[in-house]
């Protein structure tokens, strides 16, 4: 998951494109390197975690403030970590550097 320098070049559907790419399905276990780092990001099931990294990697401030204002994303939290590793949950996650957003998998019942 290195996401490749993102430059002004890109346009929205092939920053849309690219970051659609580097998302991939991981479990706590591989994650919890980032989070010992506290470069993990969670963010809420309600939004797109695509779209969410497209304002991360647009530096778009007042798109990220407002979301993390809300809630609806935050840097994860200890209490996160031990939920997770009690639960082991999977993720979706995607890089946009320095930081991983994670957005987590609900379980089929």
């Amino acid at each position: 998951m290195d996401l490749e320098l993102i430059t002004p070049e890109f346009n929205n559907d092939e920053l849309l494109q690219k970051l659609n790419g580097e998302t991939a399905k991981l479990s706590w276990k591989e994650l919890e390197p980032h989070f010992a780092r506290g470069v993990v990001v969670r963010v809420d099931s309600s939004l797109d975690l695509v779209q969410v990294a497209m304002s991360f990697s647009r530096d778009d401030r007042n798109k990220v403030e407002t979301l993390m204002n809300s809630g609806s994303i935050a840097t994860a939290s200890d209490s996160d970590a031990i939920n997770w590793t009690e639960c082991q949950p999977s993720f979706w996650a995607v890089v946009v550097a320095p930081w991983v957003l994670i957005q987590e998998i609900p379980e089929v019942d």
